[in-house]
């Protein structure tokens, strides 16, 4: 966003993106107004400071949501589906993250054929389209064209963390193979091109190189005969659509006419050989893209955006079983740990030139927090879940509002004062609004810590936004799916229970083409017990796990329960059987029809447990949980 203000500090123009020819005409307009008319200047600048100033005015009134708001904000999310294209809008089409992640929550949460045709049709086509470097992996910010062929060729570092995230999503969502190839090749290229040598990640590439737009990224036949063996240049020449005529500026955007798995099929080939031939493809021309001139870099490390990012490397790290993907996030992790943060819940927003500078915003505090949340899940190590409390902490301390909303900026901080401080106003844009992001950090941390403080602000939070949630439910999406999260239940493999006490992971292994065998740990705290399956006494909540009732296609056999201990607590006369430490449940599932092409069926359990120690019992619980293969 560019913003020209008066010498008050007070905006008259704005606008998104100019070409630097017609940035500088517009400068020389300004320059021109303001020096011949300077009170109309100020005049259009009080009007701007006016309507900022009522906006900001304009406060939530609490109320309840609409249970049925993340049904209705599906609905208009499908109204404006390209059934074609994939994508929600015509030309130039974003990805519209935050959308596809409530898209995702909603089909881990029951079958909607609708909304999974509109994922899957939109990643599908994004995937096999110039947004995406076949090449060299990673998106693009946005497409100029209905068909997602030509990007503007930026690529923003957000983009990267967001569409990780939801196609790690939808591969475990589907088992989509060409979904987790999108991953590892976009996580792969943020390590390779985005990664400072100290662990932060970089903000941005420029569009341009060489004074051209999209120059780095596109080729001519020549130039990719001259790079590959004459049968790997004739595979890429098909398969990409290159052509002497080319498709941008006579020069070829890589891209897929149609999926590998179409190709293989049309040309009888095995599409793991194909695989196997077009990484290798890529990866040569990859090398022989690196002797151009690279388009500039924004070194850059962004809080907020460093934040998302390790969000994403967390979650596939945990889901892909990848240890590369780990030490990525707790590498950026402690490096913003020891150099954007200034003192204790307290953090700079940028990192630049080995130096830290400007107060963190509320977005800053929310993303990384949210991001160190999940490296704990990922690790279990207690520092980054003491972390996160900490910079949730301060977050309520220093932006809340009284009546549950956020301030964008800190107290004494900003540097707009002319237009009063503003307020974050929920809704997503390019990224999740930092008062969506916000929710999700409180309610993972209820959910792991078990202090009611988060519980309570995440509640008022939803009743701040609620009025405006119900009048335009998709804006605000990625707040919808966090509310789910808080009154449904988290859809994952990992569970928590005893006020976060106790970590709960569910598993599979295959056994055969339509048998699971379901392995599920629990680990119990030092003190701390569970009733065991049979405990003795009739008044007693059993540990039992089951299907969800929703799994008629599943069948579980009998459960393996491991052997209890017996106990006597000090305020009860008879003893019990109980579980302690480190215990593992078994039970052998059977797909009642063999799964086919179309990937894996998430499978639903429910875990009752009632959590003890010698002097309390906690009230009985039943977790949801969502194993994943491994």
């Amino acid at each position: 966003m560019s913003s020209l203000l008066t010498p008050e500090g007070k905006p008259f123009f704005g606008g998104t993106y100019f070409p630097p020819q017609q940035f500088a005409s517009v400068l020389q307009q300004i320059q021109t107004i303001w020096e011949e008319r300077p009170e109309d200047t100020r005049q259009q600048a009080e009007r701007v400071a006016k309507a900022v100033e009522a906006a900001n005015s304009q406060r939530g009134k609490a109320k309840a949501l609409d249970s049925q708001a993340a049904d209705k904000a599906v609905a208009q999310m499908l109204r404006s589906f390209d059934e074609l294209q994939g994508g929600f809008s015509q030309a130039p089409k974003f990805p519209h993250e935050p959308w596809l992640f409530l898209l995702l929550d909603q089909l881990q949460r029951q079958p909607h054929p609708e909304a999974l045709q509109a994922l899957e049709v939109t990643l599908d086509a994004m995937a096999r389209g110039g947004i995406y470097d076949q090449a060299g992996g990673g998106f693009h910010r946005y497409s100029t064209d209905n068909e997602w062929l030509v990007p503007h060729f930026e690529k923003m570092l957000y983009n990267q963390a967001q569409l990780a995230r939801i196609y790690l999503l939808a591969w475990r969502l589907t088992g989509k193979e060409q979904y987790r190839r999108v991953v590892t090749q976009t996580l792969d290229y943020v390590l390779r091109e985005m990664t400072a040598p100290s662990g932060g990640f970089y903000s941005a590439t420029d569009a341009d190189s060489a004074g051209e737009e999209g120059l780095f990224f596109t080729w001519i036949p020549a130039e990719i005969r001259d790079a590959l063996e004459p049968r790997d240049a004739g595979l890429a020449i098909e398969l990409y659509a290159i052509s002497e005529r080319g498709n941008f500026e006579g020069r070829n955007i890589l891209h897929l006419p149609q999926s590998l798995e179409e190709y293989a099929e049309t040309k009888s080939m095995n599409l793991e050989a194909l695989h196997q031939r077009i990484d290798h493809i890529n990866q040569v021309l990859r090398q022989i893209r690196e002797q151009r001139e690279h388009p500039l870099r924004d070194n850059k490390i962004v809080t907020a955006w460093n934040g998302m990012m390790i969000t994403a490397f967390a979650q596939a790290a945990d889901l892909l079983d990848s240890d590369s993907y780990r030490q990525a996030a707790e590498r950026a992790a402690e490096f913003l740990w020891q150099h954007n943060r200034k003192g204790a819940g307290q953090l700079w927003r940028v990192h630049l030139d080995g130096k830290s500078s400007i107060s963190a915003n509320q977005e800053d505090y929310a993303y990384l927090g949210e991001g160190l949340s999940y490296l704990y899940d990922l690790t279990g190590d207690p520092k980054w879940l003491s972390r996160s409390r900490e910079l949730a902490d301060a977050m309520l301390a220093r932006f809340q509002e009284k009546d549950g909303g956020f301030y964008m900026s800190e107290a004494g901080e900003d540097h707009f004062n002319a237009m009063g401080r503003p307020r974050d106003g929920g809704s997503d844009n390019a990224i999740a609004s930092g008062s969506s992001v916000a929710l999700h950090l409180l309610q993972r941390l209820w959910l792991r810590s078990g202090h009611l403080d988060y519980k309570t602000a995440a509640e008022s939070l939803i009743a701040y936004f609620a009025a405006n949630i119900e009048r335009q439910p998709n804006g605000y999406t990625y707040m919808l799916s966090a509310v789910d999260n808080l009154n449904q239940g988290e859809r994952t493999h990992r569970g928590y229970a005893a006020l976060g006490g106790i970590r709960l992971e569910a598993g599979l292994k295959p056994m055969s083409d339509n048998k699971q065998l379901l392995e599920l740990a629990i680990q119990i705290p030092e003190g701390w017990h569970i009733n065991a399956h049979h405990p003795l006494g009739e008044s007693l909540i059993p540990t039992e796990l089951r299907l969800a009732n929703n799994q008629h296609e599943w069948h579980m056999a009998p459960v393996t329960y491991p052997s209890p201990v017996q106990q006597k607590l000090a305020f009860q006369h008879d003893p019990l059987l109980v579980y302690e430490g480190n215990i593992q449940l078994q039970a052998t599932l059977e797909h009642k029809r063999t799964p086919g092409n179309g990937g894996a069926t998430l499978l639903d359990l429910e875990l009752q447990l009632q959590a003890c120690s010698d002097e309390v019992c906690l009230p009985p619980e039943t977790i949801q949980l969502q194993p994943i293969m491994r």
